[in-house]
């Protein structure tokens, strides 16, 4: 049987919304997928993945060479009925071409099409795990349910004894918590009042900060001002499946459109993202069943970039200075308490 193969080496985010599509080809037979190796940590124990294909573009892209090791690892581990491109660039396509695959299915919309073998409609309006599903269902007019574009990570045993000793150590581990995830690779998107929050918060709950090393600076900032034992400082310090477990227990967690929300969707966890420069009508919303959206609504300039430059065009950053953490504090509170079905 030799099965398919998933092509995705774009953000961690988009890896996370190739799941479901993963989910989907998994039903009818084996599925490996080539990722970055960040992408690839994402993918760990995932049942729906027979084998992961690490891809370091760094070292691969600009090379040839490297371009056609990595086919020739694909060729002689086994053929593929199909590859599916998750990820669209000229030289996925390439690559799915040079792998040897007999069908290669991708976006209309993406630069490598003219080496597919079958290109469908990128639907703007969709969510981007339902477009990214849709590669799968080619022939079916059937929506798909809430349940099929859910995203899903597998943390392991080892990951869930580290939250245990994150949580042990900074305080009882029962005790309720709101994560917020103040990082974000576009500086934009970085919603510059977690710290006022964070003291908002720390009066009902611990607080944990969720993020990468590169969000130490922030979140020392954060932990600095709340009084010992209210919060937990996780920026750097736990794998990216251990993160999505300590997410997974929080009560809800306040995310910048960025990673920790798609992370927070695989894990059901309640959320309220916070969207700058970028609207959830791109395609990359909360998915969890509880969630609300924070955005300024009466800006003409919004938005201005399909991922968030990293300064302000117009030099005011409007769309996140006049979110207020009053505003958000009151989101969030309708976000951990909803209201009772009538």
């Amino acid at each position: 049987m030799s099965g398919s193969l998933v092509i995705q080496t774009s953000f961690l985010g988009d890896v996370i919304l190739t799941t479901p599509l993963i989910a989907e080809l998994a039903k009818r037979g084996p599925v490996d997928v080539l990722a970055t190796p960040v992408g690839a940590t994402a993918l760990a124990n995932n049942p729906s993945v027979r084998t992961v294909i690490r891809y370091d573009k760094r070292g691969t892209y600009g090379s040839a060479l490297g371009l056609w090791n990595t086919v020739k690892e694909i060729r002689s581990r086994r053929p593929y009925d199909a590859a599916y491109l998750a990820q669209g660039s000229f030289r996925s396509g390439l690559l799915a071409m040079l792998t040897g695959a007999k069908e290669r299915v991708g976006f209309a919309s993406s630069t490598g099409r003219v080496l597919y073998t079958k290109q469908l409609p990128y639907r703007p309006d969709r969510h981007h795990a339902e477009r990214l599903w849709s590669l799968s269902m080619a022939e079916s007019p059937e929506p798909p349910s809430a349940e099929q574009i859910r995203p899903r990570l597998f943390p392991s045993d080892d990951d869930r004894a580290r939250v245990d000793s994150v949580l042990r150590r900074n305080g009882n581990g029962w005790e309720p918590f709101v994560a917020i995830a103040p990082g974000s690779a576009w500086g934009t998107k970085r919603w510059p009042y977690y710290e006022e929050l964070a003291k908002r918060l720390a009066s009902d709950f611990r607080v944990a900060v969720i993020g990468s090393g590169a969000d130490a600076p922030i979140a020392a900032q954060i932990t600095e001002g709340l009084p010992p034992g209210s919060v937990i400082n996780a920026a750097g310090t736990l794998p990216l499946l251990a993160s999505a477990e300590l997410i997974g227990r929080a009560q809800a967690i306040v995310t910048n459109d960025s990673a920790p929300q798609h992370l927070a969707s695989a894990m059901g966890t309640p959320t309220l993202s916070i969207f700058g420069p970028t609207v959830p009508e791109f395609g990359f919303g909360p998915l969890a069943e509880r969630h609300a959206i924070a955005g300024h609504e009466n800006l003409s300039c919004r938005p201005c970039h399909r991922h968030g430059p990293q300064r302000c065009p117009l030099g005011h950053w409007r769309c996140m200075r006049e979110l207020t953490p009053e505003y958000i504090s009151s989101l969030l509170t309708e976000v951990l308490n909803p209201p009772v079905p009538v």
